[in-house]
């Protein structure tokens, strides 16, 4: 048996153990180390059981979830996240399709693809419920990625200078795919290499050089774009933000320069030559190769005025023969994709869907906005730029998505997590406690006797000061006298 595959079985036992004896958040880890490894499609495959690990991690989660659903429903209720309700409009038109989707079979093979995740999304949620369990997922995910980079090391390049085959569940063998899920983890390497100590950094350093090379190898240049985009960004709001610690700039420069130092080390002639070809001539042709990716995109348009409301997955690939211009490409125009997750969405689901689906992330950042406003008032610097890291990962994955088709993707579903579980973590949770204790404080004010009334009557039987049966002349007279009575305790009848 090979390293991987015990070391991969070790984990996953331990795992199972975990979410039994621990915390049912250890399923959630699972899932992750399950999607990252790959094992299924990994050379040491044959060293392992033939087993369906990420349904059974899922279950795992579910199984969790039912088992402490009333508690964690008060700690993480699913109403409070307007992302939630965008995902699951999202996924309704998803099944709303079906009566009309150009390509039936793979409509309905993403679609049952999809709503598992939304479940294991929403399960996840409610088990990542503490600060400790939220930054155990995110290292989960770094140390993932560095796996990844540490199996593609070993691996060399394809006759096109690309490194291939070490992609994750969801991205088969595409370098494209399998680069954009690395892009978030640069950013967040980079925040923990700023606010970390030095056993933190230590390990970044590690992470760091294996994640890099990774990328530089896979040769992806919408990944390029994804990494420049998140990390310029955050690097931006380090040195002109208005929430600064101690030498914060100082450190934003030394954390730039070093990693300058080392992507310029890591990088090779192959990789700066495909970056060159970003650029794009008058016929929006990329380079030497010709894609004529901007007519992918632009014939979108021309689809959805005949399909208004979307050609369901898969309906772009079965008329883009009609609707394409083979002269504007050097490749055929048969079975083509959009190569871009927003005219993705539009071709799938029409204008309706690119709202839902922009919707979706509008709410993520507004509510990750709250929460670093909150940062701000309960004086916790790092945690406020904890978020913004993780806001900045999620904008370089959707600048590398804009020149691929990820709007299913994992770790875009992933990052929003992230958001939202910081989100209940760091302020939701808060705020409802808050609350909670408000509340108990105006009722204690109310039970408490007024100052003007008598303290005999305040400390009076309920039921002595109210009059029960009929009201009689008789029961008139009598409660008058013991007015008259408690009024003048020293006076005899």
């Amino acid at each position: 048996m090979s390293k991987f595959a015990l070391f991969f079985l070790l984990l996953y036992g331990g795992g199972l153990i975990a979410v039994l004896a621990y915390n049912g958040a250890a399923a959630f880890f699972l899932y992750q180390i399950v999607y990252m490894f790959n094992p299924e499609n990994r050379w040491w495959s044959a060293d392992i059981p033939s087993m369906r690990y990420s349904f059974i991690t899922a279950l795992m989660m579910l199984l969790a979830l039912a088992y402490k659903y009333k508690e964690l429903s008060q700690i993480s209720p699913w109403t409070r996240q307007p992302v939630f309700g965008w995902m699951l409009a999202f996924l309704l038109l998803h099944f709303i399709a079906f009566f009309y989707a150009l390509d039936p079979d793979a409509h309905s093979r993403f679609t049952d693809y999809f709503w598992r995740l939304v479940v294991v999304m929403l399960v996840a949620y409610k088990l990542l419920n503490t600060e400790k369990l939220l930054n155990i997922a995110i290292w989960v995910y770094l140390l993932g990625a560095a796996y990844v980079g540490y199996y593609g090391h070993s691996m060399g390049r394809d006759n096109r200078g690309r490194l291939s085959g070490i992609g994750m569940i969801d991205t088969s063998t595409d370098s494209n795919l399998a680069a954009a899920a690395l892009v978030p983890a640069v950013v967040l390497l980079l925040y923990y290499a700023w606010q970390g100590n030095w056993k933190t950094r230590a390990v970044v350093f590690v992470c760091s050089a294996f994640v890099v090379n990774v990328l530089v190898l896979l040769n992806s240049r919408g990944a390029f774009v994804g990494v420049l985009a998140g990390c310029s960004l955050f690097v931006f709001f380090m040195l002109f933000s208005r929430i600064q610690k101690a030498r914060q700039r100082m450190a934003a420069v030394g954390i730039v320069i070093a990693g300058l130092s080392g992507a310029l080390y890591l990088t090779d002639e192959s990789f700066w030559n495909r970056m060159q070809t970003l650029q794009a001539d008058e016929q929006g042709q990329r380079g030497a190769d010709g894609r004529g990716r901007m007519h992918f995109w632009f014939g979108t348009f021309d689809m959805i005025k005949d399909y208004p409301l979307g050609m369901g997955v898969g309906g772009y690939s079965t008329v883009s023969a009609i609707y394409l211009d083979p002269t504007q490409t050097n490749y055929t125009i048969e079975r083509r994709v959009p190569h871009s997750t927003w005219f993705q969405v539009l071709g799938d689901f029409g204008w309706l869907g690119l709202f839902v689906f922009v919707g979706m992330l509008l709410s993520v950042f507004r509510i990750s906005h709250k929460t670093k406003k909150y940062m701000i008032k309960q004086g916790r610097p790092e945690i406020y730029h904890k978020i913004l890291a993780l806001e900045c990962g999620l904008i370089g994955f959707l600048a590398a998505a804009t020149f691929i088709d990820r709007a299913r993707a994992e770790i875009l579903f992933w990052m929003i997590l992230f958001l939202a579980s910081s989100s209940n973590v760091y302020y939701l949770q808060h705020k409802a406690k808050t609350a909670a204790a408000a509340a108990a404080n105006a009722l204690g004010r109310r039970e408490q006797p007024e100052e003007n009334e008598p303290p005999g009557l305040a400390e009076e039987p309920l039921g002595r000061r109210t009059q029960k049966g009929p009201v009689t002349k008789a029961s008139l007279r009598k409660q008058l006298q013991s007015q008259q009575q408690l009024a003048n305790p020293g006076r005899r009848e």
